[in-house]
């Protein structure tokens, strides 16, 4: 496959700027694999394409405000602190993106508030830097009430208030991601509920979506292509759940594309999903053959993204292209804030 094959063009009015009130109201394009069908519904129709005993995976990261502003010591210049990941807890050492990078050098401080504080201790790209806080336990408390949501680059605005709630899955509740996982945006709790009721059970894993999920594919040939490399969690319960359903034949519906990279990457020799934890690099494209994953959940991603392959794999490059284009022709809404897909 190559970087061309997932080209199409996104009028930058299709890109939605702010979410639907409510969540599920969204509109749902329901794609069929094998009869090549394409239906309309809403998201709030989702359960309708779930049956008892089949298992639904979320992925429960929880996106942090990462979007930080402070000032230098001393020269009091505005510098921006992107926080990407924590290294090490106990030491409150983190990964961070600062902007201008130019009047940022090792030894440096950067004050947030009286509170709040970092010292650079390495350089890691032009752009990156290793840092220090002075809070002791946990920055992700000290940064919640300082820090900005950290809303994807092709939203052209300023994040809001209500960006730090509308840009968070109603289930997050592990810290880590600077995107959210964001097929999941468009459950309610009312929602999660009916799908309960329906005996389908709900089981969390964990991806943590770091930056990369914005970076460009910069080669033709995909198979030259390196991913970033993302936490991950499968915990020993979900993993139980989600093989008791594949003995029973049962379908395992996965939310988003972080969830499936996670589930893949725990897969067992004989088609099952082991408990692990760690860091996955997984590059899905096609023509991967998908072990785990039944049905997918997922939303409209931009042209030539890692993402839109993972879902080219799952339903086949000519068919999803397909329905990008009538998507864009139906006024679907684009990316993060946007409507969603459900492939059968």
């Amino acid at each position: 496959m190559k970087l061309s094959d997932f080209k199409y063009n996104l009028p930058k009015t299709a890109i939605a700027k702010y979410p639907v009130s409510p969540r599920d109201k969204a509109k749902l394009m329901v794609l069929n694999r094998e009869t090549q069908e394409i239906g309309n519904k809403r998201f709030s129709d989702i359960a309708d394409y779930m049956s008892k005993g089949d298992v639904l995976v979320v992925n429960e990261t929880r996106v942090f405000q990462a979007r930080l502003y402070g000032k230098k010591e001393k020269t009091n210049a505005k510098i921006e602190v992107f926080l990407l990941r924590e290294l090490n807890t106990e030491e409150c050492i983190w990964d961070v993106i600062v902007d201008p990078a130019r009047k940022v050098r090792i030894g440096n401080k950067i004050y947030f508030n009286d509170k709040l504080w970092c010292e650079v201790i390495d350089n890691t790209t032009s752009r990156g830097r290793t840092v220090r806080f002075n809070q002791p336990g946990n920055v992700y408390k000290a940064i919640e009430k300082l820090g900005l949501t950290p809303l994807p680059p092709y939203i052209k605005r300023e994040p809001e208030p209500s960006d730090k709630e509308n840009y968070q899955t109603v289930y997050a509740r592990v810290d880590g991601s600077v995107a959210a996982p964001t097929a999941g945006l468009h459950f309610t709790p009312k929602l999660i509920q009916k799908i309960e009721k329906k005996g389908i059970q709900i089981v969390p894993v964990v991806l943590h979506i770091g930056l990369g999920t914005f970076r460009p594919v910069e080669v033709e040939d995909l198979t030259k292509h390196k991913m970033d490399s993302e936490f991950y969690e499968v915990p020993a319960k979900s993993s139980e759940v989600i093989n008791k359903a594949i003995n029973s034949k049962h379908n395992v519906i996965v939310v988003g594309t972080s969830a499936a990279r996670a589930l893949e990457t725990s897969v067992t020799a004989d088609a099952f999903v082991k408990p692990s934890r760690g860091w996955t690099d997984k590059f899905i494209y096609p023509l991967y053959d998908f072990k785990i994953v039944d049905k997918l959940i997922t939303n409209f991603h931009m042209p030539e993204s890692t993402l839109l392959m993972l879902v080219c794999a799952f339903a086949e490059t000519e068919f999803v292209m397909k329905t990008y284009k009538k998507a864009l022709k139906d006024k679907y809404r684009f990316l993060s804030y946007g409507d969603a897909m459900m492939i059968l």
